[in-house]
């Protein structure tokens, strides 16, 4: 840990005070130069290397006459081990100066610190800040951004928000939505590892669990970390941890052989080459994670390689570093003996270890830029002053440029500009573990361009080339949505196919969407098409057979006639109205043809068509057989001695009468038109697969008044015609038209539940159906026996024959 604290030669006499005596002393000074300002570092034994680095970048300081011209620093370096307790007692000490005098009845005090460096870890930092300016090296916890609990707290890493957010965004960009996660059980890991919870969950990634380790929690307590990360389905795990913690961890997995899982780390432990070992590299290989920025630090390798054992005592760190390199003993007076005893001649540069190692730099880098923030701030005091008494505050708001190129600035909160790289472990030709760079994040680019990957390829897990899956649910395809599991997260879920009339056509979509009105869901699900456009066409079978049937009535209709005009002048067709038998056949024909206006796609105008030519079509059959039914009721008054009654109802008569009850019919049409007309519509609700074009009615009332008047005239024939069927004439035309009507009367009877329960097509099929058969009934009851007589019996087709009466055995 490193604590630089800046040391002011000067004398606070506490008058008039109670006397006051220093808190705590430290007790762990490990290295001591004096200076005009001293700085005090706090260590781990094994952060020699940045106690050498701090002690070099003093050096470059003094050495350079721009920066406190005239002004040395020194520094003052103690141990912590890692413990808060100590920690804060060496802070508490340095912030009450080192040295007391007692006077008469007061205690001063040399004021000896206004700004230190360190420590490295977040709780320690945490515990040690006061009113003193501290900078961190290596303190990343989020919460030391707060200006109102830590406004003397700066650092050159960046702030664990900055990591977290990083860490989100490579999880999201790989595809991962089921983890697990590891957090140190401390400031630092349970502080991030909350900001790096709250940022995934916003991008949709679950988390299968989380657990805490700590280097000094009981062996069961990490045996039960490892059973739930053998238990678990998640692939990727996310470690929030120090390597030192990890370790501990590492080494249980490894006993159990929990390898082939996909780490991601944080930067307290992803360029940590303490714990990249071979052991290690089975579980850890193929990690990635975001380490601080590299850098070079020009000299500071020829410093290392210059440190040299001594009797002094304040240099027992190196004898002992020394020792511990090369496997010697130092002498001293008690052990003078010893055969391996160390000469003090030995060649650093002959060793490989991580004191001698420059290719990680990444702390140390973090070191040099604390030290220099701390003189660039001292310098523009030391400037603002006029070199006039002494210095009484520090404003650590600098920004400047190190002499390795790299810009040095802290924002509002203290922290320094977020940048990172993405590491990933890997295996070298050698076999050795080693870390390359792959990628690149800066907080300070846009949204969207922060994460950049470079053309390298990422080595995972189990040497594997192609990115990992971890998710809870494998991706639903398009036509299928998520259905999420009951009592598990939202990334756990079933696919289930969209229902009919429904579809998905993107990858895990949470719903289904319904299809437009006119369109129907494919096969698959995963898009609408079309709807089948539904409605009697004329080139399908059902179409063809009616076109058939109505054209042959039609023919067979003119063939009538034109035999009846042939013969014309016969008995057989006088004695039955001629003139309404012709208006008849033409009305029938109508009727015939008329049928074919409801077959094939309803438009405006043969909804129109086709509803009024047959409401008015087949009034005028229905008046011109009530007009001959009248004809001949009228005619066997008219024989009878003294009656008078054809003169009511001659020709002219029957002509009005014909045309004012097809009038009221045209007149009931018009009112239709004119209020609510038909009109083609889409029918998209009987099928779901289907659109039925069909003309809707416009006003039912219409409709039903249409049909209202045509069974009313028809009831009316039939009841005339049935009183009339026993009249004694040899030819008795009411018979046959009884007959008719009772066909007539009977189609359209069936037609209207028919009608009203056939769907799309067939309704129309029906109506069609209805015309065509009342039409033919007609036809063949009023008109076949007199083709009977005509084509067949040519003899009875004589005026006294006809007019002969019925012998009463035939009655």
């Amino acid at each position: 840990m490193l604590i630089l604290v800046i040391v002011l030669n000067m004398l606070l006499v506490l008058a008039d005070k109670p006397a006051c005596r220093l808190q705590s002393k430290s007790k762990y000074a490990e290295f001591l130069k004096d200076g005009d300002i001293i700085i005090v570092k706090i260590h781990f034994s094994d952060m020699f290397q940045l106690a050498e680095t701090m002690m070099f970048t003093i050096e470059e300081i003094n050495n350079d006459t721009e920066i406190l011209p005239g002004i040395s620093l020194g520094y003052t370096i103690y141990d912590d081990c890692s413990s808060i307790i100590l920690a804060i007692q060496t802070a508490m000490a340095l912030a009450n100066g080192q040295e007391e005098t007692i006077y008469t009845n007061e205690i001063c005090t040399k004021l000896s610190a206004v700004a230190i460096i360190g420590h490295s870890g977040s709780s320690l930092s945490i515990g040690s800040c006061s009113y003193i300016i501290q900078v961190s090296y290596f303190a990343t916890c989020a919460c030391l951004s707060n200006r109102t609990e830590f406004s003397t707290f700066f650092r050159t890493i960046p702030s664990d928000y900055y990591q977290s957010r990083a860490l989100a965004q490579l999880i999201k960009h790989f595809g991962w939505t089921w983890i697990g996660t590891i957090r140190t059980d401390n400031d630092y890991g349970n502080g991030a590892m909350a900001t790096f919870l709250q940022e995934v969950q916003k991008e949709g990634i679950c988390i299968e669990y989380t657990e805490a380790i700590y280097r000094n929690y009981p062996r069961e307590r990490i045996l039960k970390i490892v059973d739930l990360i053998k238990m678990s389905s998640s692939r990727v795990i996310v470690a929030f941890t120090t390597a030192i913690d990890l370790e501990y961890l590492v080494k249980e997995l490894l006993l159990q052989n929990v390898t082939g899982l996909q780490w991601i780390g944080s930067e307290g432990w992803i360029a940590n080459k303490n714990i990249i070992t071979a052991e290690s590299y089975s579980v850890l290989g193929g990690a990635i994670g975001f380490a601080i920025r590299n850098a070079l630090i020009p000299g500071l390798q020829e410093h290392l390689l210059r440190v040299k054992p001594s009797s002094a005592t304040e240099h027992t760190v190196v004898n002992e570093f020394w020792e511990n390199i090369f496997g010697c003993t130092m002498a001293t007076q008690e052990n003078t003996s010893n055969s391996n005893m160390c000469t003090g001649t030995e060649n650093l540069m002959k060793v490989n270890n991580l004191y001698t190692d420059m290719s990680e730099l990444r702390i140390p880098n973090n070191v040099y830029k604390a030290v220099y923030a701390v003189a660039y701030a001292l310098h523009h005091l030391y400037l603002s002053q006029d070199n006039k008494g002494p210095l009484e505050k520090l404003n650590i708001e600098v920004n400047f440029t190190t002499r390795n190129g790299e810009n040095v600035y802290f924002n509002e909160q203290g922290d320094t500009a977020a940048s990172y790289e993405l590491i990933n472990w890997r295996l070298n030709s050698d076999g050795m573990a080693h870390f390359v760079t792959v990628g690149l994040y800066d907080a300070s680019l846009p949204e969207g361009k922060q994460f950049v990957m470079n053309n390298f390829a990422i080595v995972w897990a189990r040497g594997q080339k192609q990115v990992p899956r971890s998710v809870c649910s494998e991706s639903c395809h398009p036509g299928t949505r998520k259905a999420v599991q009951r009592g598990r997260p939202l990334c756990c879920f079933d696919c289930i196919p969209c229902a009919d009339g429904e579809f998905s056509n993107i990858s895990d979509s949470s719903n289904c969407m319904k299809c437009p009105p006119e369109y129907k869901s494919n096969q698959q699900r995963d898009k609408c098409i079309l709807k089948e456009m539904e409605f009697l066409s004329f080139f399908e079978i059902m179409g063809i057979l009616l076109i058939t049937f109505s054209f042959f009535g039609t023919c067979l209709t003119m063939t009538i006639a034109v035999i009846f005009f042939w013969h014309k002048d016969t008995p057989i067709v006088k004695a039955n109205n001629s003139e309404l038998s012709f208006l008849l056949l033409f009305s029938l024909t109508l009727c015939f043809t008329c049928s074919l206006t409801f077959i094939g796609q309803p438009s405006d105008w043969s909804c129109i068509l086709r509803h009024i030519t047959f409401g008015i079509t087949f009034v005028l059959c229905i008046s011109c057989v009530l007009g001959k039914t009248i004809v001949v009721l009228m005619a066997f008054r008219a024989t009878l001695p003294g009656s008078n009654v054809m003169k009511w109802f001659g020709p002219k008569q029957q002509r009005l009468c014909v045309s004012a009850l097809t009038f009221i019919q045209v007149l009931i049409c018009f009112l239709w038109l004119f209020l609510s007309p038909p009109f083609p519509v889409k029918n998209m609700e009987f099928y779901k697969d289907k659109v039925i074009l069909e003309c809707n009615l416009g006003s039912v009332a219409a409709f039903c008044a249409v049909l209202g008047y045509i069974g009313l005239l028809s009831v009316i024939c039939f009841l005339l015609a049935f009183l009339a069927r026993k009249l004694p004439d040899n030819f008795n035309e009411a018979k046959f038209i009884t007959f008719s009507m009772l066909i007539f009367c009977t189609v359209w009877i069936t037609f209207v539940p028919a009608y009203i329960s056939s769907p799309g097509k067939y309704t129309v099929a029906v109506e069609i159906f209805a015309i065509l058969a009342s039409a033919y009934g007609l036809l063949f009851c009023i008109f076949t026996p007199k083709m009977y007589i005509i084509l067949l019996k040519p003899e009875k087709n004589t005026k006294k024959n006809l007019m002969g009466k019925i012998s009463s055995k035939s009655i």
